[in-house]
């Protein structure tokens, strides 16, 4: 199973150029449909793969979650994909791929792992709303692969949103959330819907406005959009938008591609972009500096995302992106 995962250091030169790599693996054959669908993960979200080791069960887990193993002294849940993507399968998947993001790790059971694949972020697409709605939300982008086949790349921030917040801890991530003094506006792009919410309550808190867009693309087509009235007005595109708010991973463009751009165009260069991923490693932080990026702040904490926000729009102390961790 190691050859799956090589050094993650040899793969970051990818995210810069629009590129990325993936796992693809399955869950089995659905029961109901006779189909067996193929998934896929980013390769920098994975840490190993693994046949499946004991499981320790726990009482009063949430559903969808297996039990418990220990992976060299760390306790790590144990997900049931088959369960969250709705796949009725009749074997018991046997492999576990582990991952890390948001500062949280997690095992995927899953039934066979096929290979890595490298693509270009353009040819990822943001899946069609029956494909969304029969995963129940958790397809986040689409791919069809040379053999015709269509890979589904998972939304793991709902699998953890799902898995390991309860209302009443979600509720105290926003108690650090205060309102700024005067209202200002911000673009953020990011493909997860539940991503998606959770930045809009912690604006909304602060008392922001807000454009948001599902990815990279069209982020960067709703800038050229306000560029072209700021320029019909005669005002810097600043006066409509005074920060910009970005993830990494995104279907058709990705943040660094994003960030490359907004920072080689004259009228857009002096707004903040702030960089906001669960894709926290030191060398994806070194990339958003060589991009560009202003500040990078990992996912997701409405506090911190308070803070760095302030920074970004002038109202607290200085914390570029050297610094971010």
């Amino acid at each position: 199973m190691s050859k799956f995962i090589q050094s993650v250091d040899e793969r970051t030169q990818l995210a810069g150029t629009n590129r990325l790599e993936i796992l693809l693996f399955s869950l089995g054959k659905d029961q109901q449909t006779a189909r067996e669908e193929v998934f896929g993960i980013n390769v920098f979200k994975v840490r190993e793969v693994l046949n499946v080791p004991e499981i320790t069960h726990a009482p009063d887990v949430p559903p969808g979650v297996e039990g418990m193993v220990s992976l060299r002294g760390t306790m790590i849940p144990v997900i049931k994909l088959a369960h969250f993507c709705g796949v009725n399968i009749e074997t018991a998947p046997n492999i576990l791929i582990v991952s890390e993001y948001n500062n949280n790790m997690l095992g995927f059971l899953v039934h066979s792992v096929e290979h890595i694949l490298r693509m270009d972020w353009n040819q990822i697409k943001v899946p069609p709303p029956m494909m969304a709605n029969r995963m129940g939300g958790l397809i986040t982008a689409v791919s069809e692969l040379e053999d015709g086949r269509i890979v589904m790349i998972l939304d793991v921030e709902k699998i953890l949103a799902e898995t390991t917040q309860s209302e009443e801890e979600e509720k105290l991530l926003y108690q650090d959330v205060a309102k700024m003094e005067e209202p200002k506006t911000i673009l953020f792009a990011d493909d997860s819907s539940v991503a998606r919410k959770q930045i809009s309550r912690t604006l909304e808190k602060m008392g922001l406005n807000s454009f948001s867009a599902h990815n990279g693309l069209e982020a960067w087509q709703r800038l050229k959009e306000i560029k072209e009235h700021a320029a019909e007005q005669d005002l810097p595109v600043s006066h409509f938008i005074q920060a910009i708010l970005t993830d990494v991973e995104m279907p058709e463009m990705d943040g660094y591609v994003l960030t490359r751009h907004i920072k080689e165009d004259p009228a857009l260069r002096d707004i903040p972009v702030i960089m906001h991923s669960s894709l926290s490693a030191e060398a994806n932080i070194n990339l958003g500096r060589a991009v560009g990026a202003d500040y990078y702040l990992p996912k997701f904490h409405p506090g911190e995302l308070n803070k760095m926000i302030r920074t970004a729009l002038g109202e607290e102390g200085d914390e570029k992106v050297e610094q971010a961790q």
